[in-house]
């Protein structure tokens, strides 16, 4: 195994023709596709990863400046297909791994056959005309609260983020992940995922891509994923989900995984 593999913790499993990417969002590691790898396992080539500063991944590797912004994250997603020579791949991707997914396939199409977008928002802030759901005062709160001690902002923020009973196991499982990041870490790579603007970036996309939505998301109302459908380059289309939470694979497995199969299994029929 390669230097990128072994820092990214990349696991490969299963020996289908077609491989997934399964790619997860901020405050988890690879164990949040926990659910759904057992259903594509026999079918499939999987490779789980972790993006760099989870708290599964060596702190010393977390180069700030090149995480300064996602694209540094989108250069170790292409990085890891080219390594282990994948020729295209259904990428899904949660949160902001969405977000790097389609700042990757902008810069390297042919790696991506198609994007299965979970929970995923081109911007946070709001703006004269966008909803992402936070105004810059909510956000300073937040970071405020980070520095000021990170444990208790955990415990606080992970029930905030998955939703439902405060007592579940998917709470239990965000709030573990989200405190093994070392504290610094968390902040610089929260700061970039909510003041990041990727807007801009959408009309170049050319990958098709399956837009997946809780219909309440403390993170990312619903009407963003409409944006992205209105504002992607490429085909799209664009699946709201009963579910509730920024989390629905973790919270709403047998809810999510019939719906994250059907769209890695059938591409969008124009």
């Amino acid at each position: 195994m390669g230097i990128v593999e072994e820092a990214h913790n990349v696991k490969i499993l299963g020996s289908g023709e077609q491989t997934v990417v399964l790619a997860h969002g901020f405050g988890t590691d690879q164990s949040v596709w926990k659910h759904l790898v057992p259903h594509l396992v026999d079918d499939y080539k999987i490779i789980l990863f972790d993006n760099m500063g989870a708290g599964t991944t060596n702190p010393d590797y977390f180069d700030f400046e090149r995480y300064s912004s996602l694209e540094g994250y989108a250069y170790d997603v292409i990085a890891i297909l080219e390594d282990l020579k994948i020729p295209g791949c259904i990428y899904v991707g949660h949160s902001v791994s969405a977000m790097i997914g389609v700042t990757a396939s902008i810069a390297r199409p042919d790696l991506f056959t198609k994007l299965v977008t979970v929970s995923a928002s081109p911007r946070y802030l709001n703006d004269s005309d966008y909803y992402g759901g936070f105004e810059q005062e909510d956000l300073d709160q937040l970071f405020e609260a980070m520095r000021s001690n990170y444990k208790a902002w955990c415990s606080g923020f992970a029930p905030l983020v998955v939703g439902g009973d405060m007592d579940s196991v998917a709470i239990q499982e965000f709030s573990r992940t989200l405190f093994n990041m070392r504290p610094d870490i968390a902040l610089s790579v929260l700061q970039i995922i909510f003041l990041s603007d990727l807007r801009h970036l959408l009309a170049h996309v050319t990958v098709p891509c399956h837009i997946i939505q809780s219909m309440k998301d403390l993170a990312v109302p619903v009407v963003v994923s409409e944006y992205l459908h209105q504002h992607l380059g490429g085909e799209s289309i664009v699946e709201v989900m009963s579910t509730e939470g920024h989390l629905p694979q973790l919270s709403s497995p047998d809810v999510v995984i019939p719906v994250l199969l059907r769209h890695i299994r059938h591409d969008i029929v124009v």
